[in-house]
């Protein structure tokens, strides 16, 4: 997501793997625990309280960054000719390299002398051409000079540029100078025309107080400091009640306070503009939180029908939210095209949930493959990296493992019709 924070959760579909009869065969939200003899199995739904992201604070030194990966066109082939690779920073584009006739790409953030210098970037530009030496490392350069520093990333993204194609993006947030160059792959999909917009369009009009309250609320969000975040976003949209970026924003971090009118922020910027699809997402995420399928459902559909392009998510909260209200077929329909859409796999929690849907239909051989998959990345999550959370759910996970063997074993001995 194109966001400086975001909610992390944990939401497990709640599903039956043997097969129900009479009036136990349904689901319910709230059911937890164990196994209970004589019952269907049902996993619990667990949830975590949502909260910002708080990275240790980002190194000040600034210093090469070197990213390497390959652009694919969506059927899978080679772009036939060559392509920008953009670092998009907080809305600015800046070029940092080109592709090789294959789609291959190898670039060093900050280090691409000739292009065409923004305004706001540095006034030791000659002809428009920013010079090789005209950079001095140092803490106060601006994040598109020689090197950058890993807080210069934080609002910032990667994508390919080609002429009527829209591309993936590869968020830059929380790099570090040590990790792995390879970015992956980034798809470019034909640009096709839909009503949903991840930018709103009110923003262009909201009077210049109220645009300064709003990037101080945003200066806030950055150094984690919540309620002054609040406070200015609420100046914000007080000035300009239309302003929807804002109210979608002053939504996030009420939910992050654990306040409850994080819900009304967020339809007041689906009122302020209908076609903002981030304040739908919003609220989908919380209603899964609070197992309200249904509610899932509906928003999730909603974002699918207006950007069926920019927010996975939507596809794989609607695939749990159908899961849980047993509509297996729509929720294998929206899982793979969640999968389809995380071309990097940086979801393997999508593999998790096309697990669960495939032992709910039965097909126990593939469903198992991918919960074994999934339990072995979430043990080796807690071991390396001391992650609790993934100890837990590793714990979950490994019930719904032995459930799904016993049901593949007794399929298995089971006398054929």
């Amino acid at each position: 997501m194109k966001l400086l924070y975001s909610l992390a959760f944990v939401v497990l579909p709640v599903v039956s793997f043997g097969q129900t009869t009479g009036t136990g065969g349904g689901t319910t939200g709230g059911t937890t625990g164990g196994t209970t003899p004589g019952t269907t199995n049902r996993p619990p739904t667990t949830t975590t309280t949502p909260s910002l992201n708080t990275p240790t604070m980002p190194s000040e030194t600034s210093r090469p960054m070197f990213l390497a990966g390959q652009v694919k066109l969506a059927d899978g082939g080679a772009p036939t000719e060559r392509v920008a690779i953009e670092r998009v920073c907080n809305g600015r584009p800046h070029i940092e390299g080109y592709t090789d006739s294959k789609g291959h790409f190898s670039i060093q953030l900050g280090n691409n002398p000739m292009q065409y210098a923004d305004a706001t970037e540095s006034s030791s530009s000659f002809g428009g051409f920013e010079s090789n030496n005209s950079r001095t490392p140092n803490a106060t350069q601006s994040p598109f000079g020689r090197g950058v520093t890993e807080r210069e990333l934080l609002g910032c993204e990667l994508r390919a540029t080609l002429p009527g194609y829209r591309s993936d993006t590869i968020m830059l947030a929380n790099r570090k100078f040590m990790d792995s160059p390879d970015v992956g792959i980034i798809v470019l999909r034909p640009m096709v025309k839909y009503d949903g917009l991840t930018m709103s369009g009110t923003s262009a009009l909201a009077p210049k107080d109220a645009r300064k309250a709003y990037e101080k609320g945003h200066d806030y969000i950055k150094k984690n400091k919540l309620a002054e975040a609040q406070r200015e976003l609420e100046k914000a949209v007080g000035i300009y009640p239309k302003y929807a970026a804002a109210w979608y924003d002053l939504g996030r971090v009420r939910e992050s306070q654990k306040t409850d009118d994080a819900r009304d922020a967020y339809m007041k910027s689906i009122e302020a503009d209908p076609k903002y699809v981030n304040p739908y997402e919003g609220l989908y995420m919380m209603a899964a939180r609070e197992r309200k399928w249904e509610e899932v459902a509906d928003l999730s559909e909603k974002v699918i029908k207006l950007n069926p392009y920019d927010f996975p998510s939507a596809y794989s909260l609607n695939a749990m939210a159908n899961l849980n209200l047993q509509r297996v077929e729509p929720a294998e329909k929206s899982i793979l095209e969640a999968i389809k859409l995380d071309t990097n796999n940086r979801s393997p929690r999508n593999q998790y949930v096309l697990a669960l849907i495939l032992a709910q239909k039965r097909d126990f051989d593939h469903a198992l493959p991918l919960l074994r998959t999934y339990l072995e990345g979430l043990e080796t999550s807690a071991r390396f990296e001391s992650n609790i959370n993934a100890g837990k759910e590793a714990e979950f996970v490994k019930k719904q493992l032995a459930d799904v063997e016993r049901f593949a074993s007794a399929k298995a001995v089971a006398p054929k019709e």
